[in-house]
């Protein structure tokens, strides 16, 4: 039977629980257990599809079409375990859930209360589909002494109670400043977040501690008196130079290993750590350096890019090489390619990604940009609207259609990117009308697309047929295939029917893919995507021209 390990933040926010649940979930796969890890996002909204990517950074698409938190992208790069729409939930999705069934009557006339229940629907999530797992990690969201996470922390108390002792364990994730004034570390913080929990009725087994320096031992000991724990249960993390060296770090520190003696294990196999020292050998010890530019509309914050960023990494540990990404504002490119601004920006860089987003603000500089990619022979990289946005720039200044735009940002004389209404799916036809719901109707996860025998992309991938996630509204026409490939835009993947253009590329420039999908999604450190590899091997190449 699986055991749950339950975990919580508290003092501040952005402590890194994700970071900490993957890396703990890398660690006890690394000696041989089989894990998952599931999100519990304690907001109001259905899932984070229709939030802004100022306010929540980016949406993290499965396989199955679930939009769920960034987290999840995390616990897949780390463990190679795909996400599933159960591992995410939120309290608007078991409210609405809940107030469904009661409109329905399946209460029976009940009094519909936070409990039971909202913590049963709590707790069904937690526990569902587990069956051949050695261990679920659920992180919860926020932090202790929200209003709004009380539901999820009374749930996960009853189920420590529930379960027993033997198949629960708490992790709790704390803040230790450094009062430069005073010269010390402050463990009061610290104390007063475990009280907190422990007058909810969670006890924490062990403690995470991040701090900007060594924790002396001290302060591990006071820390261990006042919060009823082992000296040993008190884990330092400190700042790591990449995130892939955190699971070497807390592995260091003794995380896993005090999480399994929490457990009553004390036999486990030692861990097979080898991948995650090659990883961090190629991080620490480049044999080069490309720069990407990656020409977006929210890069005043990367951790809307969280994805691509990591891709783009990955694609630098498979080449040995380092990978610094310049953020430029796709504003910036607003006027002509000639008036030499863009160039200012551009040419320094050895490859030019042009990433997804919604709306027009941006769209011209991210057409500027391709335009600059091609006529300088730059390896360009289009995903979503940045494949788009190459059709479109393809479309004007080299087949001559003057009027080609996408319907996204209006009327269009020639509407080469459209409004996508009908698509075949898993689930059979699906439909869309332009003035429905905005959450959950775009296509959504994994879908097939099959690949032109000599294309760039067949020799990038290996293979003839490919599945990728999506998440969009909007498709290439591909009524306008013959006029683009008669001017050197070539489709080169396309859904199983013909009818949705999946991947475009140029035979006649080194490196210039555009894709609907998201390839960045399905990358990891130890597993690259096939085109973040060639991209970046392709700036690389680049590199050595300048």
């Amino acid at each position: 039977m699986a055991r749950f390990i339950f975990i919580t933040g508290g003092v501040v926010s952005s402590l890194g629980k994700g970071l900490m649940a993957a890396s703990l979930a890398a660690l006890l796969q690394a000696r041989g257990f089989r894990v998952r890890i599931r999100k519990f996002d304690p907001y109001l909204n259905v899932d984070p599809g229709t939030m802004s990517p100022y306010q929540h950074g980016e949406v993290y698409v499965t396989d199955d079409g679930a939009e769920t938190d960034l987290d999840l992208g995390h616990y897949e790069r780390f463990t190679g375990v795909p996400a599933r729409q159960s591992d995410n939930i939120t309290s608007g999705r078991v409210y609405r859930d809940i107030i469904a069934k009661e409109r329905r009557g399946d209460y029976l006339g009940a009094t519909v209360q936070v409990i039971p229940h909202v913590t049963n629907a709590i707790k069904e999530f937690a526990v569902a589909d587990t069956d051949g797992l050695d261990f679920v990690l659920c992180e919860i969201g926020g932090t202790v002494g929200d209003i709004e996470s009380l539901p999820f922390i009374e749930a996960i108390r009853q189920l420590r109670n529930e379960l027993g002792r033997a198949r629960t364990v708490s992790v709790h994730t704390t803040l230790v400043p450094y009062i430069a004034a005073a010269g010390e570390l402050k463990t009061k913080p610290t104390q007063h977040s475990v009280r907190d929990l422990t007058s909810l009725g969670i006890q924490p087994d062990v403690l995470v501690c991040r701090c900007d320096r060594e924790l002396p031992q001290g302060e591990r000991a006071k820390i261990a008196l006042f919060c009823n724990v082992a000296p040993a249960a008190v884990i330092p993390a400190l700042d790591a130079k990449s995130i892939y060296a955190v699971p070497l770090q807390y592995h260091g520190e003794g995380l896993d290993a005090e999480v399994l003696r929490a457990f009553g294990i004390e036999d486990a196999p030692a861990p097979d750590l080898e991948a995650w020292y090659d990883i961090n050998d190629r991080l620490q010890n480049p044999e080069g350096e490309v720069t990407i530019g990656v020409v977006g509309k929210y890069v005043g914050l990367p951790d809307a890019y969280k994805s691509l960023t990591e891709a783009l990494v990955h694609g630098g540990i498979a080449n040995r090489v380092r990978v610094k990404i310049r953020w430029l504002d796709a504003e910036l490119f607003e006027g002509s390619a000639d008036d030499g601004g863009i160039a200012a920006h551009l040419e320094p860089m050895h490859g030019i990604l042009v990433p997804g987003g919604f709306g027009e603000r941006g769209s011209a500089g991210k057409i500027e940009s391709v335009r600059f990619a091609r006529e300088r022979a730059v390896p360009f990289f289009g995903i979503c609207l940045g494949m788009q946005m190459a059709c479109v720039e393809g479309a004007r200044n080299m087949a001559g259609i003057s009027g080609a735009a996408s319907t996204e940002f209006g009327e269009a004389a020639e509407p080469v990117v459209g409004l996508i209404t009908e698509w075949m799916g898993a689930e059979g036809l699906q439909r869309r009308a332009a003035n429905g719901d905005l959450g959950g109707t775009m296509r959504l996860g994994a879908y097939p697309a099959e690949l032109a025998g000599n294309s760039h992309a067949r020799a990038i991938y290996g293979a003839s047929s490919i599945s990728e996630r999506h998440r969009h509204r909007y498709e290439v026409n591909v009524h306008y295939r013959e006029p683009l490939e008669r001017h050197g835009l070539v489709f080169s993947g396309l859904s199983p029917d013909g009818e949705l253009p999946e991947i475009v590329e140029r035979p006649d420039h080194p490196w210039f893919v555009g894709v609907q999908f998201h390839p960045e999604l399905k990358s990891k450190p130890f597993d690259p995507h096939p085109l973040f590899k060639s991209f970046i091997e392709a700036a690389v190449r680049q590199s050595r021209l300048v």
